[in-house]
């Protein structure tokens, strides 16, 4: 009998045990479904009659941002062809609606201050700061904006052609100079962003080539890899790693901003960052230095990762299309810009660049098909329907650039590289938001003319110069945060012998 018993408590222990260890972790884990289905359901607004857009929410508090980070070409894909143009998904900590397409994405941007206005996922809030552009509203944003505009301006402009052919120049020769591969994402990242703390900032010369760029290039790397996080700050996160790099920039920046704020500035023009700095002195006002802090590391995110991403998509579509690139160089030709021998070629002005209407066309058709930045973050001010579905007060929309021109019914055969498509002016109703490569409404990029320029001077320099070949081929693509090759675009470079 005691044997029995023994036995039997043996028994009984061990189906307790295995209830603990398998049955109770599988009940919690449906119950925190469950619970998060309630939750999500809980959401929507019952005042409105119209329906949620459809979709899935993904996993409790993680939502589908994992699979968004991790796999985001093809989640987007997947969710495109499953949902159409509108639908939910739950992405870094809040219930979010991804719009496409123009008349949808019209009204978002249009919007602006009346339905949605612009937030940032929590991370990149933090990491960018409360005080830049990206983040200000309302009278805060239309005044920083009037002021940024100044460091725009085409007399602005003008000033920063020569550095900016100077240091594209200079590059390119470098890139023939190698005699082997070049990495060039890394390589043209790291032009963009001597352009960028030169023009913007007004960095000397002296300055970057003293160790500065480097060290500066890799913080921005680790800020930018991190700035689409989950809101978790500790050690090792994403978001600590991006606030740590985000803080040595700004010990770097605030340094300049100390120089500049102790001497007044000996060249004829303003860099974007002294604009910054005078305005903040008018009026006796003290000088707020993070806000000018996160203005500066605004201006070189917005001012470098975007050209180079750009940049590196017209060195690989131009050598995909040896037609297009012949017919930028017969264009060259025309404008008598061609020559081989450095000591004979023409200075670039605004005036010249504005008469190459076909490289601004294969500019167009890059950005078309690979626009730097995927899309843009809008909250709901109040509840609102689009295209037959509601749109809950306080739930993020995500509007994407990339999937709107992939849908745009005035673009024939949009998978193919065809700069000619721009050509023929579209009607601009039709286009106005069918093709949105720098956002629109209030919230439209503040430097395009400056990218603009950048990418023709680019251009040229580049195809009077050289002939290349990609190593690998045309490279996979990755899209977040910023679109760019998985393979850094390794390049074979030599010189250009003259003949088209």
């Amino acid at each position: 009998m005691l044997c029995l018993a023994a036995v039997t408590m043996d028994l009984y222990t061990f189906v307790t045990s295995t209830l603990c260890t398998l049955i109770l972790p599988v009940l919690l884990v449906i119950s925190a479904v469950k619970l998060w289905n309630l939750y999500c359901v809980s959401l929507r607004d019952w005042s409105c009659d119209a329906p949620l857009p459809p979709g899935t929410m993904g996993l409790p508090f993680f939502g589908e941002t994992m699979q968004m980070l991790l796999y985001r070409k093809r989640f987007l894909q997947a969710k495109r062809r499953q949902y159409g143009s509108i639908y939910k998904t739950h992405l870094f900590g809040n219930p979010t609606v991804r719009v496409m397409g123009a008349d949808n994405v019209r009204q978002i941007l249009l919007g602006e201050h009346r339905l949605v206005s612009v937030q940032w996922p929590a991370s990149v809030r933090t990491i960018l700061g409360s005080q830049c552009l990206s983040n200000l509203h309302n009278a805060e944003h239309k005044e920083m904006k009037r002021v940024m505009m100044q460091a725009f301006s085409r007399e602005a402009l003008d000033t920063y052609v020569p550095v900016m052919e100077e240091e594209v120049r200079s590059a390119v020769k470098s890139w023939l100079e190698n005699g082997s591969n070049v990495l060039m994402y890394p390589a043209i990242k790291r032009l963009m962003f001597r352009i960028a703390m030169r023009v913007l900032l007004g960095f000397e010369t002296w300055e970057m080539e003293n160790t500065l760029d480097q060290p500066m290039v890799d913080a921005f790397e680790e800020m930018i890899k991190n700035l689409f996080s989950l809101p978790i700050d500790i050690p090792f996160s994403g978001l600590y790693r991006g606030l740590r790099a985000r803080n040595r920039i700004h010990a770097i920046i605030e340094q300049n901003i100390k120089e500049k704020l102790e001497k007044e500035p000996e060249r004829s023009w303003k860099d974007a960052l002294q604009l910054l700095i005078d305005h903040s002195k008018k009026n006796d006002k003290t000088v707020d230095l993070q806000a000018l802090k996160e203005s500066a590391t605004e201006l070189l995110f917005g001012g470098h990762g975007t050209t180079a991403s750009a940049a590196t998509s017209i060195v690989t579509f131009l050598a995909a299309h040896n037609e297009v690139l012949q017919k930028v160089r017969k264009e060259l030709e025309l404008n008598n810009l061609l020559s081989t021998k450095p000591e004979d070629q023409k200075d670039l002005t605004i005036e010249i660049l504005q008469k190459l209407e076909y490289a601004g066309c294969v500019l167009k058709e890059t950005l078309r098909l690979n626009p730097p930045v995927p899309g843009g973050f809008r909250v709901a001010l109040k509840t609102f329907t689009l295209n037959g579905f509601q749109i809950p007060k306080g739930w993020n929309v995500l509007y994407s650039i990339a999937d709107t021109h992939d849908v745009a019914d005035i673009f024939p055969e949009k998978e193919q590289f065809n700069p000619d498509r721009f050509l023929t002016p579209f009607p601009q109703d039709a286009s106005r938001f069918n093709y949105i490569p720098f956002g629109g409404g209030v919230r439209t990029c503040v430097g395009k003319e400056f990218a603009k320029i950048l990418l023709k001077i680019f251009i040229v320099e580049l195809c009077r110069n050289c002939d290349w070949e990609l190593i690998n081929g045309t490279p996979d693509i990755k899209t977040a945060p910023i679109v760019s090759p998985v393979d850094n675009l390794p390049t074979r470079f030599k010189p250009f012998n003259g003949a088209i």
